[in-house]
């Protein structure tokens, strides 16, 4: 018995001491070790390799520059110096816009950026690893960093406090406004609702699938928030003669069916009546009116593409024509977006250019997928202002939400005019989100917490930039810095999300450097990787002829509303300048229509 109780004791100390070992092992790859893309593989307990394949670097954790790669870091200019030559020096970008140099630099930033997009996905918010289940199971985002491995001794890896910071006191302190702050780019509220219609055809959480889900198949510019994101719901809007969407006319216009005529599944409050609740691609377009604008003008634009489609080919039945006015429409989005949208974004003098033989001669791959840390970057709605303002009249929050007779008491025409001359908020820089949409960055946070994103300045190297050294270098001052060095404890344990919002912003900019240098390269991968932006597909007979193929070639934004109404009113995406305003804008109600 003596013997066997010794080895007992001793197989026990031998296992309290090994738990202990255990227990005190840090993963290693918790310290982000692997530098410039460098992919950390754990061995034993321990031990790490870093695998620098293609990197341009070497050594145990791939901070050593072969060659080539100190000609090129040499040579390039950083993100904030070329940001400044983009933004300064008209006269000379004029001149550079009227020659063929115009498109190699387009060319170049086109290709640079989509570079730094994964293609094929490499990682998703179930596996940190590459693997077969990552590239092809669709219905997850996608993702550029792995997550943070779940056995890390703090929530951001092995810096930072045990605890993060309570996210409703992080929006409450430096997100909530005080007072409205205009973008001091112009933008406007019709850039607002653009850009919010626009992107709710590939943000679709699906948060009843779990963690990093998306809904539906689409991962780019499908237009699925016109047609619906499947094909029962993409029957009930289709009219099924000459490829048209069913419609409804009020007061002599154009405007979505109501649910009776095309019974898909809309999410309106209970106090809606049902002739006011609008049938659409997306089943949340009923919350504002900006939304259902732009849904009436991309199904105008629809049916009014069939009509031209329906004369040149009489012969084509309601299907061919139905696909082919979408491929059309998707090309529309993709020119206005690039030529109009990101244009207008990026404060660039450099005139973009949606011209997919640009990248003919170049190795590009035609696939999109949407990543989680996209979707989080693009929650804008500190552009959100404190009231609506239409004609003359003025709506809080209570009466616009939900208020469908918006659309149809003013008609497009005057709500496209209002939204053009209304401000929209500046993004960065903080305390300028609506106190109503605190909960929405709030939902932010804390699904960046369960997808366990890796840490602000690990995005930042990520995207070529360089780490924030501390929280007065993120945001240019002393008060906020302390507060969050307070909560967070150390510049490397700083969050996504707040990271992007708090940043300082460029100088009479809408946003700082990091939203520009991470978003721009998804956003540029994702439209210039759609299908129709192929050698393939890009030639008139896509399109049903040279008709249909110039209509995607000179689209934009005040052709595609003032095709659509019939008085046109001021569009862009920024606030007219009011000594030279343009007064198209219709002053009364229903002065259009269609």
């Amino acid at each position: 018995m003596t013997g066997f109780t010794g080895y007992v004791a001793l197989f026990l100390i031998m296992n309290i001491s090994y738990s202990l070992e255990t227990a005190n092992t840090v993963n290693p790859c918790c310290y982000f070790p692997c530098q410039h893309k460098g992919v950390c593989v754990r061995f034993e307990l321990t031990k790490y390799e870093c695998d620098c394949t293609r990197t341009g670097y070497y050594g145990v954790n791939c901070t050593i520059p072969v060659l080539w790669t100190r000609v090129y870091e040499f040579l390039r200019p950083s993100p904030g110096f070329a940001h400044y030559i983009l933004t300064r020096f008209k006269w000379f970008w004029d001149l550079i816009n009227a020659t063929f140099i115009r498109d190699t630099i387009v060319r170049l930033v086109l290709t640079v950026r989509s570079n730094l997009i994964p293609s094929p996905p490499t990682y998703n918010s179930l596996y940190g690893y590459v693997s077969w289940e990552a590239y092809a199971n669709v219905s997850y985002f996608t993702r550029v960093l792995p997550p943070i491995p779940d056995d890390c001794p703090t929530p951001m890896g092995t810096k930072g406090k045990p605890q993060l910071p309570d996210a409703r006191l992080l929006t409450e302190t430096f997100l909530k406004r005080e007072k409205f702050i205009p973008d001091p780019q112009g933008t406007n509220l019709l850039f607002a609702f653009f850009a919010q219609h626009f992107t709710h055809q590939f943000f679709k959480t699906y948060g009843k699938m779990g963690r990093g889900f998306t809904k539906g198949l689409g991962h780019g510019v499908d237009l699925s928030h016109v047609y619906g994101d499947n094909l029962e719901r993409q029957h009930m809007l289709r009219l099924f003669i000459d490829g048209k969407l069913k419609y409804q006319i009020i007061n002599g216009s154009m405007y979505p069916p109501t649910v009776a005529q095309a019974p898909v599944y809309m999410i309106y409050p209970d106090n809606v009546p049902k002739e006011k609740q609008y049938a659409m691609g997306q089943e949340v377009f009923g919350l504002l009116p900006g939304l259902m604008m732009f849904a009436t003008i991309w199904l105008r634009e629809h049916n009014r593409v069939c009509d031209i489609l329906k004369k040149e080919h009489p012969t084509w039945d309601d299907e061919q024509l139905f696909q082919t006015t979408r491929l059309i429409l998707i090309g529309e989005t993709i020119k206005i977006v690039i030529e109009d949208y990101v244009q207008h974004l990026s404060g660039y003098y450099l005139k973009l250019k949606f011209d997919p033989e640009l990248l003919f001669g170049v190795q590009f791959q035609y696939r999109n997928r949407i990543a989680v840390e996209f979707n989080q970057l693009y929650h804008w709605h500190p552009l959100m202002p404190d009231t609506f303002h239409i004609m003359e009249d003025e709506y809080d929050y209570s009466n616009f939400v939900y208020n469908t007779s918006i659309l149809t008491s003013y008609g497009v025409s005057a709500l496209v005019g209002s939204f053009t001359r209304q401000a929209a908020g500046k993004i960065g820089g903080g305390k300028n989100t609506h106190p109503k949409l605190l909960n929405v960055a709030v939902g932010i946070i804390e699904e960046s917490r369960k997808l366990r994103l890796q840490p602000f300045n690990e995005y930042r190297k990520r995207f070529n930039l360089k780490a924030y050294k501390s929280f007065k270098d993120l945001t240019g001052e002393e008060i906020v810095s302390k507060q969050l060095e307070s909560l967070y404890g150390d510049i490397e344990a700083l969050e996504f999300y707040p990271g992007l919002l708090l940043e300082k912003t460029h100088p009479n900019s809408i946003f700082g450097e990091s939203m520009i240098e991470i978003g721009a390269p998804f956003s540029l991968k994702g439209l210039m990787g759609n299908p129709i932006c192929s050698p393939e597909y890009w030639k008139p007979s896509t399109f049903g002829g040279e008709t249909g193929f110039n209509i995607v070639k000179t689209a934009s934004i005040e052709k595609l509303v003032c095709l659509n109404v019939k008085q046109c009113p001021f569009v862009a995406f920024h606030v007219p300048d009011l000594q030279n305003e343009d007064t198209r804008a219709p002053n009364t109600k229903q002065s259009e229509e269609l």
